[in-house]
């Protein structure tokens, strides 16, 4: 078995609604995604031969889908009021809207199925929510 691992970092905001605690009010995090593939067989022609799949595709890959988290407000549909909705939308803030509760543990389930979406032999995802505490998803 091979794997390759590569990890991007995003700054964004959220609340857990309905929680008991001091998670209940918005606060922030430097979320970091880890990513592992992995595979039996290496591709044995063109210009990919010797790799599981290329380093730059992979890190692309998760690239992309830590920005699109990057500087927004997560937040589970129908956990904020429709006019508190259109007043930070007036604001200008950029919201991003889940239909899961934004935990680490959902993050990663979320996160490992849009990857796997796109094609990549994905075996575990981590997001880390403070440098030493993450949720892992893997199947």
């Amino acid at each position: 078995m091979f794997e390759l691992n590569t990890s991007a970092c995003f700054d964004s905001a959220h609340f857990l609604a309905g929680y008991a605690g001091k998670c209940a009010n918005i606060h922030g995090h430097r979320w970091r995604l880890e990513v592992t593939v992995g595979g039996d067989a290496l591709c044995e022609a063109g210009d990919k031969r010797g790799m599981l799949i290329d380093f730059s595709d992979l890190k692309a890959a998760v690239r992309r889908l830590a920005d699109r988290f990057d500087h927004t407000l997560l937040y589970e549909t129908g956990s904020l009021r429709p006019a508190t909705l259109d007043a930070l939308r007036g604001e200008g803030f950029s919201l991003t809207e889940l239909p899961f509760r934004p935990t680490a543990e959902h993050l990663a389930q979320y996160f490992y199925e849009v990857l796997q979406r796109e094609g990549l032999p994905v075996r575990r995802v981590a997001v880390y929510e403070t440098p030493e505490n993450c949720a892992v998803y893997e199947v």
